[in-house]
């Protein structure tokens, strides 16, 4: 297996990662921005891949401490293997498991937060030709009620639960979150100031009960150019969060 070593957030996180199959990106970079976490906070990463949104929290969090849930072994292992590389082995741990087995097979205490970027496909027929080894990454085998049930198991009550995906599945995730959670905050990603929203980050509070709030989108180009947006550019960069 090839692997390459990449950096994110600046030069701050060092990232080995295959060649080919899956390969942490721009989602997993939002993801870690819109963690919130407290310092003194835990918080489970379900299906972590190498590390790529996990690390980069982590680094951004520097009170919080994280554990990750990785079903593909080659990818846990180059997920430890990146914990280590980063220096960050007293707050980061990596753990071999299946998000479809569910939160209480792994024996652990409950978690102040929990943060996802799901499979963005349930249906095999909705694929395009995926390669192989990148179809685990794709593909929910138990569908996205089986991501959001995990995550809601694996928070306290008051924890928060935050997933990045589809902006076009918005309407199932929160009909899966909202029977154990609420108090949603919503931020529309778009790839330009006039075109719909692509993905959505949602970021809900077990038992929350505060009115739904939309929040104005991140935009990440400008027309006519292939450069980030200056906001975009902050986030990525880690000078700048994705706030709530």
């Amino acid at each position: 297996m090839g692997v390459t070593e990449d950096t994110v957030l600046n030069g701050r996180v060092r990232l080995r990662q295959a060649v080919t199959g899956y390969r942490a990106g721009m989602d997993a970079a939002l993801l870690a921005a819109a963690c919130d976490a407290a310092p003194g906070e835990r918080v489970i990463e379900a299906g972590c891949g190498v590390g790529g949104a996990l690390l980069a929290a982590a680094r951004r969090r520097e009170g919080a401490r994280f554990v990750g849930l990785e079903r593909d072994a080659a990818a846990a292992d180059l997920a430890r293997g990146n914990v280590v590389l980063n220096g960050l082995d007293d707050r980061a741990e990596i753990i071999d498991g299946d998000v479809e087995r569910g939160f209480r097979t792994l024996e652990l205490p409950v978690f102040d937060a929990a943060i996802s970027n799901p499979p963005f496909f349930d249906d095999p027929a909705a694929l395009r030709a995926p390669a192989p080894e990148k179809s685990g990454a794709w593909m929910a085998d138990g569908g996205l009620a089986a991501w959001t049930a995990f995550c809601l198991k694996a928070v306290r009550e008051g924890g928060t639960v935050t997933l990045i995906h589809r902006a076009d599945r918005l309407a199932d995730l929160l009909a899966l979150l909202a029977p154990k959670a609420g108090s949603f905050r919503i931020r529309p990603i778009a790839p330009f100031a006039d075109a719909p929203a692509k993905r959505v980050i949602v970021r809900a509070i077990k038992t929350g009960k505060a009115p739904l709030v939309l929040l104005p989108p991140l935009v990440l180009h400008e027309r006519g150019s292939a450069a980030h947006s200056a906001e975009a550019e902050a986030i990525l960069r880690g000078e700048a969060d994705l706030g709530w």
